[in-house]
């Protein structure tokens, strides 16, 4: 028996030989190839145009998310830079200046010198350490150590060489501890090396668009926009004080603040190779699909 070509009408004849062709089983048989040829034709043609569809609609999503980056990062980069601004707009606030106290110098009474006698040769006494006589020696002027100006009032303590009083001074703390308390307290708007997510702005990206929940409500209403977070990059990598700068609903907002707040630990801000308190503004978009 020869082989028999399904698809030639042919073997329809070759069946229906001698026998009525009038019957609708013929008619129908006739019809069979073209019919097959046009249902393939029709899945080819679908499947072209669904794999088209399917391969535009990557690249066009890959567009827009590659398009919200950098409109993203456009926003943080106007933020930082608005930021530092209001860092140069603000007012130096100087120091109050510490009037020390003038110092009072007390009255000195009028002393003369007077040496105690020792026995030495006469070459090799000067002439000022000679012993005055008590003639020399004026009734009214107290008897120092050396000569002194000042008043004859008898009130007055002659002063005295061999005694030095001592003031303790209040130990004063040190400078590079002061320093050292001051910055680490102190929060930054900009500094020499900004902190970062771990992996870079793509994996902060990626992490957001995983953990954000969606807000029902927000939702169903069709709520949707950016809120812009702002919070503090501890030294240790850790995330405090978050607060809404720019909102957009009341639960749009919680939502951003409830997974600012759950971030993983971030490299932190650099000043002078030294591991600083940084403020950091995030935007984060909701967006329905």
């Amino acid at each position: 028996m020869s082989k028999i070509d399904l698809y030639d009408p042919k073997w329809i004849d070759l069946v229906f030989q001698d026998k009525n062709k009038e019957y609708g089983a013929y008619q129908l048989r006739k019809g069979t190839s073209s019919r097959n040829i046009k249902a393939l034709a029709i899945l080819i043609a679908a499947a072209l145009i669904i794999g088209g569809y399917l391969v535009w609609k990557i690249q066009a999503d890959k567009a827009a998310a590659e398009r919200q980056a950098y409109m993203e990062q456009l926003e943080l980069s106007r933020l930082q830079e608005q930021a530092k601004q209001e860092k140069k707009d603000e007012p130096k606030v100087e120091k109050p200046k510490i009037e020390q106290p003038k110092k009072e110098i007390p009255q000195v009474r009028e002393t003369q010198k007077f040496t105690a006698p020792v026995i030495k040769k006469d070459e090799l006494v000067k002439e000022e350490n000679e012993v005055k006589a008590q003639s020399e020696l004026k009734s009214d002027v107290a008897v120092g150590v050396k000569d002194e100006e000042g008043v004859k009032d008898r009130n007055i303590e002659a002063a005295r060489t061999d005694v030095v009083a001592k003031v303790e001074e209040p130990p004063k703390p040190e400078p590079k501890q002061e320093v050292k308390k001051e910055v680490e307290s102190k929060i930054f708007d900009v500094v020499e090396q900004p902190p970062s997510f771990p992996g870079g702005q793509s994996a902060l990206l990626s992490w957001l668009s995983n953990n954000i929940h969606y807000p029902p409500v927000a939702e169903e209403n069709g709520i949707q926009g950016r809120v812009v977070v702002s919070f503090v990059v501890e030294p240790d990598g850790s995330v405090s004080n978050v607060q809404v700068v720019r909102g957009v609903d009341p639960s749009l907002d919680k939502e951003a603040v409830r997974v600012t707040k759950s971030m993983p630990k971030w490299v932190p801000g650099k000043q002078n190779g030294q591991a600083v308190r940084v403020k950091y503004n995030l935007p984060v978009t909701f967006k329905l699909q």
